[in-house]
């Protein structure tokens, strides 16, 4: 524990709040709230971790607080802080997600839609579905049942649908605004449960088809009817009120939590949410702000009614979500919310085996790999690599690896500007000059370590620019490769030497897959360069192919070998004449460009 950090820990307030801690960069790594942020505070300096805490506790070089008067304002600050730093540590639910509903458009001929956005346009929603695939399934159901548009087509001109008596909008005789009003009337109520209701009508019109002998109307009627089984009553009931809930139950061991929600829509279970992330708070504590999140910053539709386990602070939820949050103590709604308790301790067992595999895959590789290199744990890494074919189209490429794991988001593409000839160290020098003085002229976060594939030479030219002309001091290794082009050794220090690490380990793995990852992006970079300078330097050379109609095949198609195996027709039909069609076809078949493109 550093000086500072002492200093204000002596000094913190034994009120509500919130605590923003901070790593070596200045960045916001972990956000958290308490109600008395003296006791909480100091809890992670002090006392016997687990090994997550452990981690962020490593990391933490400063914190401040926020203290707020109430711990309602306090859960609230929370998520907004947590909404504009992103930190890494608060890694539960960080992708929005929005079900899927189903519209009825308000169009002369009305349509039916999936869709994930609700407007104010006069349509009719219904849903949420949580579970896309039922979504799916029931509007193919109701097109089977009701013909309301499904093209496009103008009145007199059928579609396939039409045939099918499931789109009656561009018959002869469309019908009239009382026939879609009563077919928009039935789907409410099919959607609302009464379902059983047209079930019933299918049934008797199903029999009365038979007894008249009309065999295959009773074959599509009892098809309709396997369908409406199948989508709609294939979900157990579990509670008889009708009323829309969500039913929450966690369960939390060796730092991380896992949290089941269950959708009851129309008294029927529909679906189920699955949670499983790392915590450093207090169980409780952790499960509310889960809620919280879950609903105001994740795009989750409230339903009428919350279900939690006994013990959490309905009080504060009740507030916070403006909803009915409750704790049931008997009967079936108490059954229910230990079912998800049960499930959830369940799925967090069943994870455990692939939670700690890919953290031994990952941040554990990457602080064995700073012990190796007797550095602090790097845990942003920044790779290059260089492609060229003789010099010709020269590229280079950056990935960047966060705890050991692809941030492709980050990925950088350099063409290079100022060297001539196949010169990898001067190459080298160009892109670690462009990259790092961007860095440093944005304020963008340094990485922890450089990697670069080559050996000393490459390394001495970084370290060259990095060190004298931009005055960084960043660790820089150099990736060796074998005969075979796969990874052979890591270098590292002044001279460089081969830093021992074992074939077998998770740290040797890790660079090895940063190796073939920035190779790859490096190469298939200077291909995509390579093709599209080679296509338009040839349609350069084609008489009657001038800068319009050279773009407007680069638009088009998108290689040399896509525009030669087109036809004439699908060339004039952009708008070239086809005398030059010909022309351009005539020139791109050439054999030695073929050869060319081919290579």
């Amino acid at each position: 524990m550093n000086q500072k950090i002492q200093e204000k820990l002596a000094v913190l307030p034994a009120k509500p709040g919130c605590y923003l801690m901070k790593d070596r960069h200045n960045t916001i790594i972990y956000v958290g709230k308490s109600k008395l942020l003296k006791n909480r505070v100091r809890s992670y300096f002090t006392g016997a971790h687990d090994q997550k805490t452990a981690r962020l506790v490593q990391e933490i070089v400063d914190f401040e607080y926020i203290i707020t008067s109430s711990e309602i304002e306090a859960l609230i600050l929370e998520m907004n802080l947590i909404k504009k730093y992103d930190p890494k540590y608060n890694v539960m639910l960080k992708d929005d997600k929005s079900y899927p509903y189903l519209k009825i458009t308000s169009e002369r001929h009305p349509r039916l839609l999936i869709t994930r956005k609700v407007k104010k346009d006069k349509g009719k929603y219904f849903g949420p579905y949580p579970n896309v695939i039922a979504a799916r399934e029931t509007k193919k159901l109701l097109d089977r049942l009701y013909p309301l548009r499904k093209c496009n087509n103008p009145s007199g001109r059928p579609c396939l649908y039409y045939h099918m008596n499931q789109c009656l909008a561009c018959s002869d005789n469309p019908p009239a605004e009382e026939f879609y009003r009563d077919i928009i009337h039935e789907i409410q109520s099919f959607l609302q449960g009464g379902f059983k209701k047209i079930k019933g009508n299918l049934t008797r019109k199903m029999l009365e088809a038979s007894e008249q002998l009309n065999f295959e109307r009773a074959k599509e009627l009892r098809d309709q009817i396997q369908h409406i089984e199948v989508v709609m009553e294939q979900q157990k009931m579990t509670l008889s009120d009708r009323i829309d809930r969500d039913v929450f139950g966690y369960g939390f061991d060796k730092g991380w939590m896992c949290i089941q929600v269950f959708f009851i829509r129309q008294g029927k279970l529909i679906e189920r949410d699955v949670s499983v992330f790392p915590f450093f708070d207090e169980p409780e504590e952790t499960f509310i702000s889960f809620i919280g999140r879950f609903y105001l910053h994740e795009n989750h539709p409230k339903p009428k009614q919350i279900f939690v386990p006994i013990g959490t602070e309905t009080e504060l939820l009740n507030e916070l979500l403006e909803i009915d949050v409750h704790t049931p103590y008997r009967g079936k709604k108490k059954e229910l919310v230990e079912l998800a308790m049960e499930n959830a301790k369940a799925s967090l067992f069943e994870k455990f085996s692939i939670i700690e595999r890919d953290e031994e895959r990952t941040i554990l590789a990457v602080e064995k790999l700073g012990s190796a290199l007797n550095i602090e744990n790097p845990l942003r890494i920044e790779a290059f690599d260089n492609s060229n074919i003789q010099g010709t189209d020269p590229v280079s490429a950056m990935v960047v690896f966060v705890d050991g794991k692809p941030s492709k988001k980050d990925y950088r593409k350099y063409k290079i500007k100022d060297v001539i000839g196949p010169d990898d160290y001067e190459t080298m020098r160009e892109v670690i000059r462009r990259r790092y003085t961007r860095v440093l002229k944005e304020s963008l976060p340094l990485p922890d370590l450089i990697l670069v594939d080559g050996g000393k030479g490459q390394m001495n030219a970084a370290l060259d620019v990095l060190e004298n002309e931009l005055g960084l001091d960043i660790p820089l290794c150099g990736l060796a490769k074998d005969d075979k082009h796969r990874t052979s050794e890591l270098l590292y220090g002044e001279p460089p030497s081969i830093v021992p690490l074992s074939r077998q380990s998770q740290e040797f793995y890790l660079i090895q897959r940063i190796q073939d990852e920035v190779h790859r992006f490096a190469i298939t970079f200077h291909r995509q360069l390579r093709g599209k300078n080679l296509f338009q330097s040839e349609l350069d050379k084609i008489p009657g192919v001038g800068e319009k109609r050279r773009k407007l095949l680069l638009s088009h198609f998108k290689s040399v070998k896509e525009i030669r195996d087109a036809s004439i027709q699908e060339i004039t039909k952009l708008g070239i004449p086809q005398n030059i069609a010909e022309i351009v076809l005539d020139h791109l078949n050439k054999p030695e460009l073929k050869e060319d493109a081919e290579d």
